[in-house]
């Protein structure tokens, strides 16, 4: 037995060591120099296509390009050890044909079954690359669901709104997403004055509040250009309606706007300006 495992089945193994054996190698030395080199390659080729934004952080920057190459590398590497295996086992002698026969039936079901779910990974991938939207900003997107945006990943975006309630929203539901935070935000402020005050003294107020709100150290880090009067916006039932507008630092609008009310609320009762507020007015019937 020994001699005849020496003299016949050796030289077979032998043989098919050195022809598919060699070629099995041939065949991994390949993938890894594709799978290092592509690798290589994404990366560089993300780094200069995805424009910086010079309103976001450079580690910001980072982290969304580093969320676009891991996506491409993944992607890459699946492919390239797909067909790899595929060669592998065309050189142990399996017939592929059916696995790929098979393959393709099951991609034809999950195709079907998995559309929205592709639907997602798709909407997710061009939210990321075109910076739609990012960690930390607050949006509103289609629902009217609104809130702080705390991740962002491939199939949906994870919003938390001001009651605390976290919103788990897919991507490819996403149609219209309204950033509120992006590049910079304003004050956009509607309010009303008594028909009987001077609108010109009311500009004045309004504009010289605004420039010292604006130069106050506590709050010059949240403000780009002050608010100021901008229009009379509306003659209302009790009220002429004025339109106060102003540009802050990304997610400082609110903040920004409260502090001007407050302070239009004090010069306005120190100049004697009213504020209209409802009122009701009872006749007493044989009065």
């Amino acid at each position: 037995m020994n001699e005849q495992f020496q003299s016949q089945i050796l030289p077979l193994i032998n043989e098919w060591l050195f022809d598919h054996g060699v070629k099995i190698i041939i065949i991994f030395v390949i993938a890894f120099l594709l799978k290092r080199f592509s690798s290589i390659f994404i990366e560089k080729a993300i780094r200069r296509a995805v424009r910086p934004d010079k309103h976001t952080s450079k580690m910001a920057e980072e982290m969304r390009e580093d969320t676009l190459i891991s996506i491409f590398a993944q992607f890459v590497n699946i492919t390239i050890w797909i067909f790899t295996a595929m060669l592998i086992l065309a050189e142990i002698g399996i017939n592929t044909a059916p696995l790929i026969a098979g393959a393709g039936v099951i991609g034809l079901a999950l195709g079907f079954g998995g559309q929205y779910l592709i639907k997602d990974l798709i909407a997710g991938f061009f939210i990321i690359l075109e910076n739609q939207y990012r960690i930390g900003d607050v949006i509103c997107v289609d629902g009217g669901k609104c809130g702080l945006v705390e991740s962002i990943g491939l199939r949906t975006t994870v919003l938390r709104d001001l009651d605390g309630t976290t919103h788990f929203v897919p991507n490819g539901e996403v149609h219209i997403a309204s950033n509120m935070s992006k590049d910079y935000s304003r004050v956009n402020l509607d309010i009303g004055v008594s028909y009987a005050a001077d609108i010109d003294k009311v500009e004045k107020i309004i504009n010289e509040v605004g420039k010292k709100l604006a130069k106050d150290p506590k709050w010059v880090d949240d403000i780009v250009s002050p608010p100021q009067f901008l229009r009379i916006d509306k003659f209302a039932e009790s009220e002429i309606v004025i339109k106060i507008l102003g540009d802050t630092k990304p997610l400082s609008q609110w903040k920004v706007a409260g502090e001007l009310r407050k302070r239009l609320k004090k010069e306005f009762d120190k100049e004697k300006i009213e504020i209209p507020f409802p009122q009701i007015t009872v006749n007493q019937a044989g009065a």
